[in-house]
Protein backbone atom coordinates (compact mmCIF):
# COMPACT_ATOMS: atom_id res chain seq x y z
CA UNK A 1 0.00 0.00 0.00
CA UNK A 2 1.56 3.40 -0.95
CA UNK A 3 1.49 6.36 0.96
CA UNK A 4 -0.69 9.99 0.19
CA UNK A 5 1.88 12.65 -0.63
CA UNK A 6 3.06 13.32 2.98
CA UNK A 7 5.01 15.71 4.04
CA UNK A 8 7.24 14.31 6.82
CA UNK A 9 9.17 16.62 9.38
CA UNK A 10 10.73 13.63 11.48
CA UNK A 11 10.52 9.88 11.27
CA UNK A 12 12.80 7.83 13.46
CA UNK A 13 13.00 5.23 15.88
CA UNK A 14 15.19 4.25 19.42
CA UNK A 15 15.23 2.60 22.31
CA UNK A 16 12.99 4.05 25.44
CA UNK A 17 12.70 3.45 28.86
CA UNK A 18 9.37 3.01 30.19
CA UNK A 19 8.51 3.18 33.81
CA UNK A 20 4.73 1.91 34.80
CA UNK A 21 3.93 2.93 38.67
CA UNK A 22 0.46 2.79 40.43
CA UNK A 23 -0.14 5.24 43.98
CA UNK A 24 -2.50 6.29 45.88
CA UNK A 25 -1.85 9.65 47.49
CA UNK A 26 -3.09 11.19 50.77
CA UNK A 27 -6.41 12.40 48.73
CA UNK A 28 -7.03 8.61 47.70
CA UNK A 29 -6.96 9.18 44.11
CA UNK A 30 -5.07 6.63 42.05
CA UNK A 31 -2.67 7.31 40.28
CA UNK A 32 -1.61 5.05 37.22
CA UNK A 33 1.29 6.41 34.77
CA UNK A 34 3.96 5.54 32.46
CA UNK A 35 6.98 7.20 32.35
CA UNK A 36 8.91 7.00 29.22
CA UNK A 37 12.95 8.54 28.93
CA UNK A 38 13.97 9.02 25.46
CA UNK A 39 16.81 10.85 24.21
CA UNK A 40 14.26 13.68 22.59
CA UNK A 41 12.91 16.52 24.57
CA UNK A 42 16.12 17.53 26.35
CA UNK A 43 15.76 14.72 28.79
CA UNK A 44 12.67 15.89 29.86
CA UNK A 45 10.30 12.62 30.17
CA UNK A 46 6.88 11.52 29.16
CA UNK A 47 3.79 11.22 31.70
CA UNK A 48 1.21 9.11 30.48
CA UNK A 49 -2.01 8.78 33.09
CA UNK A 50 -3.18 5.72 32.20
CA UNK A 51 -6.48 6.55 33.14
CA UNK A 52 -7.03 9.21 31.26
CA UNK A 53 -4.46 8.68 27.78
CA UNK A 54 -3.01 12.09 28.83
CA UNK A 55 0.79 12.49 27.75
CA UNK A 56 3.16 15.66 28.65
CA UNK A 57 6.40 16.10 28.41
CA UNK A 58 7.55 16.87 31.79
CA UNK A 59 10.57 18.33 33.35
CA UNK A 60 11.74 19.93 36.52
CA UNK A 61 10.72 23.39 35.08
CA UNK A 62 6.81 22.25 34.45
CA UNK A 63 6.20 21.20 37.89
CA UNK A 64 7.52 24.57 39.36
CA UNK A 65 4.69 26.09 36.32
CA UNK A 66 1.73 26.96 38.86
CA UNK A 67 -1.41 25.19 37.41
CA UNK A 68 0.38 23.09 34.70
CA UNK A 69 -0.21 19.82 36.01
CA UNK A 70 -4.03 20.43 36.87
CA UNK A 71 -4.82 21.79 33.72
CA UNK A 72 -2.98 19.12 31.76
CA UNK A 73 -4.09 16.33 33.71
CA UNK A 74 -7.41 17.66 34.99
CA UNK A 75 -6.35 17.19 38.42
CA UNK A 76 -7.61 19.35 41.77
CA UNK A 77 -4.62 21.55 43.37
CA UNK A 78 -4.17 19.13 46.60
CA UNK A 79 -4.11 15.52 43.47
CA UNK A 80 -1.68 17.95 41.45
CA UNK A 81 0.61 18.39 44.49
CA UNK A 82 0.40 14.99 45.11
CA UNK A 83 1.84 13.72 41.56
CA UNK A 84 4.09 16.86 41.68
CA UNK A 85 5.25 15.15 44.58
CA UNK A 86 6.25 11.73 42.77
CA UNK A 87 7.64 13.27 39.81
CA UNK A 88 10.23 15.43 41.93
CA UNK A 89 11.74 12.48 42.26
CA UNK A 90 11.19 11.06 38.66
CA UNK A 91 12.11 13.48 36.29
CA UNK A 92 15.46 14.78 37.81
CA UNK A 93 17.21 17.13 35.86
CA UNK A 94 17.40 18.11 32.36
CA UNK A 95 20.43 17.70 30.55
CA UNK A 96 20.98 20.08 27.74
CA UNK A 97 22.92 18.12 24.46
CA UNK A 98 23.08 21.12 21.93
Amino acid sequence: MLLPDFDFMSDSTEETSTRFVTFIGPSLKRFDLAVTATNRFYGKKLVTDLQSGKTAIIGPDDLEEEGYLEFTYKLSEEEAGELRQFLYFVVGTVHFTD
